[in-house]
């Protein structure tokens, strides 16, 4: 049965009141405990590799020194709600599902009101079964800032001064591996998978640094993974840098001491195509070290570290200024005085 003209108006302007009040009634209800909503929009510095919330901090500020503890206030209109953050700017993280035209009108009204508030970046947190959103966001003015599998970040700068929200992560972390056992042979692996599988190549131990993820834990971890030997760190012994390498971000490369604790070698199947312990004369003498300056150079560090002429950096667990432990990495024999 076809439906008039003028019924179908009526019908949306009741539902869109409808979604309207519903609104407001859920803006009116008590406001969340703030620690509770701030720990659902705000990432962690450090934490879990499955951590709720924000599970990566991909900001060179995050969030989580931006929030404050008080909502925006919404002057008796219908808004969107908010949280004040430090930098004169707010904090909106969706969790209810929303019809995007109400949604627009929401924003609208927001910016409107957050623009005479002087306020400045606009944050929304948009989790992915609301993506019926992204569209009136980007027509509101809104850029991608970073996505995560179940969220994308969107920003948007109100005032006609210059951005100065913080950009994306700029780099990802890597670490490297230099085992030697007693008898001056080094743990070398060959890929199965990757820019070196197929060529006969025996490389250090590497792999990426996870989430909250240490870097003297990582290199730990991936020559466990790898090879099944268990190792304690002892050194950072160098690091490098190079620049749009993985979806055009920068790496950090950390090549670590490690002191094996086991040498039975049980190959991870899925990734390492060989395992072995090799004479470091040998290693040293394959073409693809030999004729690479960089990794020639690393390895005579570790030679240089394993035969106690070369300190690099050691760790010491410490506290920084809001309270949380995290490691310090420093010339442990130069700074032996302090």
């Amino acid at each position: 049965m076809m439906m008039s003209s003028r019924a179908s108006k009526l019908v949306s302007s009741s539902l869109l009141a409808a979604s309207k009040l519903l609104l407001k009634s859920s803006s009116s209800a008590p406001p969340l405990q703030t620690t509770a909503l701030v720990g659902s929009m705000v990432p962690k510095v450090q934490g879990p590799k499955h951590s709720s919330g924000f599970p990566r901090s991909y900001m060179s500020a995050t969030l989580a020194s931006l929030a404050k503890e008080e909502e925006v206030p919404s002057k008796g209109i219908n808004t969107l709600r908010a949280i004040e953050d430090q930098h004169g700017g707010v904090i909106v993280n969706i969790e209810n599902p929303m019809d995007s035209s109400v949604f627009s009108s929401l924003l609208e009204a927001s910016i409107s009101q957050w623009r005479e508030q002087g306020k400045k970046g606009v944050w929304i947190k948009l989790p992915r079964e609301h993506s019926n959103l992204v569209d009136s966001a980007v027509k509101a003015g809104f850029r991608f800032h970073h996505a995560e599998p179940d969220y994308l970040m969107l920003v948007n700068w109100i005032p006609n001064t210059p951005d100065t929200l913080p950009a994306n992560a700029s780099h990802r972390v890597a670490v490297g591996a230099f085992v030697m056992n007693a008898n001056r042979e080094v743990l070398v692996v060959q890929e199965s998978n990757g820019r070196f599988s197929g060529q006969g190549i025996w490389k250090l131990p590497t792999g990426g640094v996870d989430e909250g993820e240490d870097i003297c834990t990582a290199a730990v971890r991936e020559v466990k993974e790898e090879t099944g030997i268990d190792t304690k760190f002892v050194e950072v012994i160098a690091f490098k840098e190079r620049h749009k390498s993985f979806f055009r971000k920068s790496e950090l490369f950390f090549i670590c001491m490690l002191q094996p604790h086991s040498f039975k070698i049980q190959r991870q199947v899925s990734e390492i195509e060989a395992a072995q312990w090799m004479a470091i004369e040998d290693y040293m003498a394959q073409p693809f070290v030999r004729e690479n300056e960089l990794f020639d150079f690393l390895t005579k560090i570790g030679l240089s570290k394993f035969n106690g002429k070369y300190s690099g950096f050691s760790t010491v667990l410490s506290s920084t200024s809001s309270c949380k432990k995290s490691y310090f990495y420093f010339n442990n024999n130069d700074a032996g005085h302090i």
